[in-house]
Order: C-alpha cells, then sequence, then structure tokens
C-alpha cells in the first residue's frame, strides 16, 4: 500500500497516514475485509514510528473505518462510502475555503487562484 508521508507539511505524520488510508478506503482501493499491514511493518515502510503508526490506525478504529481483531490485524470495516465521501468533501471545501481566505488577504486575483489550483490538480495525473 503506497501511503506517501511530508516531514515538512506541517500536518502531524500520524493523520497523514490516517487521511491516506481514509482516502483509500472511501475510493474503494482498499476494500471491506481487506487486511492492512501490521502496525510494525507500515512504520518500518515508512520509516516513522511505530507509536505514530498506531495513533493513525487507532484513529480510523474510532471513526469506524477499520476494524482490530485481536492477535490477526487491522482490517477495512464495513463503511457506508456515501457518509465517507460526504466527509471527505467537507475536508475539501474547508482547505479550499482556507484557501481563498489566504489570497483574498494577500490580493490574489480569482483567476491567479484558479490558474494555481488547475497546475496542481493537473500535476497528480
Amino acid at each position: 500500500m503506497e501511503i506517501i508521508i511530508s516531514n515538512s507539511s506541517g500536518v502531524p505524520i500520524y493523520e497523514q497516514i490516517k487521511e491516506q488510508i481514509k482516502s483509500k478506503i472511501v475510493s474503494n482501493e482498499l476494500k471491506e475485509n481487506e487486511l492492512l499491514p501490521s502496525i510494525r511493518t507500515m512504520a518500518k515502510d515508512l520509516r516513522c514510528s511505530v507509536i505514530t503508526t498506531k495513533n493513525a490506525y487507532e484513529e480510523l478504529v474510532k471513526e469506524g473505518y477499520l476494524k482490530n481483531v485481536p492477535s490477526k490485524g487491522f482490517y477495512v470495516a464495513k463503511v457506508n462510502k456515501d457518509v465517507a465521501l460526504e466527509e471527505q468533501m467537507n475536508r475539501i471545501e474547508d482547505l479550499i475555503d482556507q484557501a481563498i481566505t489566504i489570497a483574498k488577504m494577500n490580493h490574489v486575483s480569482q483567476k491567479t487562484l484558479m490558474e494555481i489550483f488547475n497546475l496542481l490538480y493537473e500535476e497528480d495525473k
């Protein structure tokens, strides 16, 4: 499972892991009852602390995206995809709202902001 973390993003690593796993579940890249890598394996692969990975997995359990089967590991839980997608859409709207606020405070035009948005959106293809 590919997860990319950034030490310079300002977002805690456990949050980056959590959000990327959540995104993979919502997009059905990770399917219901699919076994995730162990906490230790994930930490080793990402070169981060076991505690960091444990925190991400535990948050995902609390939010209903994963289930922990003792002595077996963490599995993708049955998730209401519509509710999960709506949650992600709300998060996107919040981030875009923050970007717009910063742009307005710095007198960045809507045209320039849209150019930046389009460049960044196309960059991942």
